[in-house]
């Protein structure tokens, strides 16, 4: 049985998946196959040539996929998110930690079998930065890559000892074997901000509090936002999140000079959001109730990124400011989903 080119996109299902099956199955040149835990909504599950529901963490299913088809590039998307890591914090090591080691020797053992490089793109998070106190945060003020890399959370340490394992696997893999066996696993790893989406509905991610207000608002709903009114952290609009995701896989790998990158676009206070949110929806009713432990969270990560790298290496550019991404992309969109 010949092995048909593939990419593979694990936890297909989730916010970033949706913009990313929609740009890979109508402008990419090969088809894509998908590995998430549920099944994938119907519109979505037309985009892909074959739907696999299961684990990571399932080896035997890994073989399966490997059997059958020859992966070109992994998205590894799938991972158990902050708020819910913090409450299972050894599942959430599992899942986020020894699975993307198993699907790291996955690509690894492709890459050896079809002779050429496995992309492996990561989408990491700010939840790897760890300032020491509010103030040295406004301090701080543009963090870059290296700096304050003492994350508090669960989720940011799975995301940023997964960036080492990537970089270990890219750069240094069994360095001590008789012949070179590093670089067939092609890993590039986005560091997120916030992630904005109009398509989906916020799941208690610790920055939702920005799509909440919007989506509270646009069904009419009182919302308290749980983190105080001058709270600041970089965010981006989906778009261009999964934009950056194509964009860095695409480079030259001669290009690219670290194998983890920043990106950002716009970084407003829960209260400019709020501002937005009321210019759109007037009669909303969005007030502030803080919670002390999400705040503390949130108030360890930076205020801003430097993404000066990401910008030299590999074009990085977002379309959507702050102003755009609100009026011309959340909220017609999200208001549309509740006027139906």
């Amino acid at each position: 049985m010949i092995r048909k080119p593939v990419v593979l996109i694990t936890g297909a299902g989730g916010e970033i998946g949706h913009g990313l099956i929609s740009r890979l199955a109508t402008g990419g040149d090969r088809a894509v196959i998908t590995l998430d835990v549920n099944r994938l909504e119907p519109t979505l599950a037309r985009l892909v040539q074959r739907e696999f529901v299961g684990s990571i963490l399932d080896q035997a299913l890994l073989e399966r996929i490997m059997s059958e088809y020859e992966i070109d590039a992994v998205y590894h998307l799938a991972a158990l998110l902050s708020t819910r890591a913090e409450f299972t914090p050894l599942t959430a090591h599992q899942v986020n930690v020894e699975g993307t080691l198993g699907l790291l020797e996955f690509a690894q053992r492709e890459a050896e079998s079809h002779g050429r490089p496995v992309v492996f793109l990561y989408p990491s998070s700010i939840a790897a930065y760890g300032l020491p106190s509010l103030d040295g945060k406004r301090r701080a003020g543009r963090v870059a890559e290296d700096a304050h890399n003492t994350p508090t959370t669960m989720y940011g340490c799975n995301k940023l000892y997964c960036e080492q394992l990537g970089r270990y696997y890219a750069r240094f893999y069994k360095q001590l074997s008789a012949t070179p066996q590093a670089g067939r696993v092609d890993f590039r790893c986005v560091r997120f901000p916030g992630l904005i989406s109009a398509v989906t509905v916020p799941s208690g991610g610790t920055s939702d509090y920005a799509p909440e207000m919007i989506h509270a608002a646009a069904k009419g709903e009182a919302y308290a936002c749980f983190v105080r009114p001058d709270t600041r952290i970089p965010f981006m609009a989906m778009p261009d999140g999964v934009e950056a995701l194509l964009r860095l896989a695409a480079a030259p790998r001669e290009r690219l000079t670290r194998t983890a990158y920043n990106v950002a676009a716009f970084n407003p206070s829960a209260d400019e959001i709020r501002a937005e949110v009321l210019r759109a929806f007037p009669e909303a009713t969005l007030t502030w109730k803080t919670d002390e432990k999400r705040q503390g969270i949130v108030d360890s990560w930076p205020e801003d990124v430097d993404d000066s790298a990401a910008r030299r290496d590999w074009g990085f550019a977002p379309a959507f400011d702050f102003a755009r991404a609100f009026h011309e992309y959340l909220i017609p969109t999200i208001r549309e989903r509740y006027a139906r």
